[in-house]
């Protein structure tokens, strides 16, 4: 009998979904490449397939692929080998003494405003600002692998909720909204640099932060942590950020 953890890659099938909008660079249209069936994407699996470039977005498994554009590189940090800056060092400070508590993937009353706020003030017009209840739930709530919900309070006010998913090398981080309306404040960039020292505590070496575009500024703060490792070419290598080529 072969178990649900033993079941390869080839067990599973990838279909090609039609073009819609790209959200990142306008004027083009994106495909994906999806992972099905759903039920046979186990912890061991997904862990897998990130690692061949893949995220998730609810139960939905996809990588990029477009037909007349490769600008979406995976990247992830290797742990043993970054060094936050000196702004980053400073976000640390400043934000080091919010509660952190760690949840599994259930919503509380105050999620959502703090969702709507964020997309309509840092992602208007990015199609996700008038998501319902029910879609943010679906983005944001449902798993099929080992997810968790991190909560970030200051004096019981909640500033900044972050999805993660553990894998058997590392983490991935899915998404995070924050308060954005607080001048002044580096929450984007503390939550990272949390995710990388928990990566730390539980002695896993990469922190997986999806996909970088080097002519979206949505993902230039992901350039920041450096040294970066992206998924070019099949090979995980040290983008070289010097280079006018990714």
């Amino acid at each position: 009998m072969t178990l649900l953890r033993d079941i390869p890659l080839s067990a599973l099938q990838f279909y090609l979904t039609t073009p819609y909008p790209c959200s990142y660079l306008d004027d083009r249209e994106a495909r994906s490449q999806v992972a099905t069936p759903s039920f046979l994407i186990t912890p061991q699996v997904y862990s897998e397939l990130v690692r061949h470039g893949f995220r998730r977005s609810g139960t939905f498994t996809y990588r990029p692929r477009c037909e007349n554009c490769q600008e979406c590189t995976p990247v992830r940090i290797q742990i043993d080998h970054f060094t936050a800056n000196r702004s980053q060092r400073r976000s640390w400070k400043q934000h080091y003494n919010l509660d952190v508590t760690l949840h599994t993937l259930e919503d509380r009353p105050d999620y959502f405003p703090l969702y709507q706020r964020y997309q309509n003030t840092r992602h208007r017009n990015g199609g996700m600002d008038n998501d319902s209840p029910e879609q943010y739930r679906s983005f944001l709530l449902q798993s099929q692998v080992d997810s968790m919900l991190v909560e970030f309070r200051e004096a019981e006010v909640l500033r900044m909720v972050s999805i993660i998913d553990v894998l058997s090398d590392g983490l991935s981080s899915v998404y995070t909204f924050y308060e954005p309306c607080l001048s002044g404040s580096s929450f984007g960039t503390f939550n990272v640099l949390w995710q990388i020292e928990l990566c730390r505590k539980l002695q896993l070496p990469f922190l997986y932060l999806g996909y970088w575009i080097k002519q979206s500024p949505k993902m230039a703060y992901k350039a920041n942590f450096q040294p970066l490792q992206g998924l070019i070419h099949d090979t995980w290598q040290t983008i070289d950020f010097s280079s006018p080529e990714k």
